[in-house]
């Protein structure tokens, strides 16, 4: 089933924030912190990024969900107004990715084309109007 969440970028403030989200939205709602010192990549990060968060989820009304991430300096990343939240779209098919993804990304900048990642099937997209998207198949 198809499902819209907001991914939020932060610059090593992620935990901070979520934390402090889940205080405010729902205090007993499970918060799932992915660091990037669970992964691989850890080893060719600077220390001060590693603790950093990779991916973070924390459910706040109504079943919305938001994710986020840090956004690290050692990759060239800086948080900005345009890439500091997108909505993010969890699709059913990759036809569905590719249909949506061709009509938004006309006129886009800061675009990645849907491609294989990890996790699934993947892109994102700053649209003509400077909202931000971003498309998944999750990997079965």
């Amino acid at each position: 089933m198809a499902t819209v969440s907001t991914y939020l970028n932060f610059q090593l403030q992620t935990e901070e924030a979520f934390t402090w989200y889940r205080s405010i939205f729902n205090p007993t709602a499970p918060l799932t912190l992915i660091r990037f010192s669970d992964t691989p990549m850890a080893e060719n990060l600077p220390e001060k990024e590693r603790n950093g968060i990779m991916n973070a989820s924390l459910e706040i009304i109504g079943g919305h969900v938001l994710f986020a991430t840090d956004m690290l300096e050692s990759m060239g990343h800086a948080v900005r107004i345009g890439n500091n939240t997108t909505l993010n779209l969890i699709l059913d098919s990759r036809e569905e990715v590719d249909r949506i993804y061709a009509e938004l990304s006309q006129g886009a900048t800061d675009k990645a084309d849907p491609h294989e990642e990890p996790w699934g099937y993947w892109g994102v997209c700053l649209d003509k109007y400077g909202v931000r998207w971003m498309f998944n198949v999750l990997a079965e």
